[in-house]
């Protein structure tokens, strides 16, 4: 499996729900190193898994809709714990969207996978990884 992975980051506000995120339920701020790996069984005609430039381009316009905004304010997050978890999938899901409907170009249409990591610090973070 081939892969490419490019790089972008979020800072939003959010808070939590339930006993389990203690002083997280508060409103509070949090930055993301948000990674995208894209994979492939075969490179393309190229010989590539898939432009850098129009991937690092996508991920930059799914994290700006996310970017400086308190999530608990967002009508798609109403009453949703956006855990570093969920958002991972969210943003994998809205590139896999970009994808089908061909953003990131009609070599892209060869990528089986997309995955999202959120780096919350140094020493934590999350992924989620989805089929095309």
């Amino acid at each position: 499996m081939f892969s490419i992975t490019v790089r972008d980051h979020i800072m939003i506000a959010h808070s939590f729900h339930g006993e389990v995120f203690g002083p997280a339920q508060r409103l509070h701020g949090a930055t993301f190193l948000v990674d995208a790996t894209f994979r492939r069984q075969q490179l393309d005609q190229d010989n590539i898994v898939v432009d850098i430039g129009l991937a690092t381009q996508e991920l930059g316009a799914v994290v700006g809709e996310l970017n400086y905004r308190n999530l608990d304010n967002e009508p798609d997050f109403a009453g949703i714990n956006t855990s570093t978890e969920f958002l991972a999938k969210v943003i994998a899901d809205r590139l896999a969207d970009r994808i089908h409907k061909g953003a990131l170009g009609e070599g892209a249409k060869g990528v089986a996978k997309v995955a999202v990591t959120l780096h919350e610090s140094h020493i934590a973070w999350a992924s989620y990884e989805r089929d095309l």
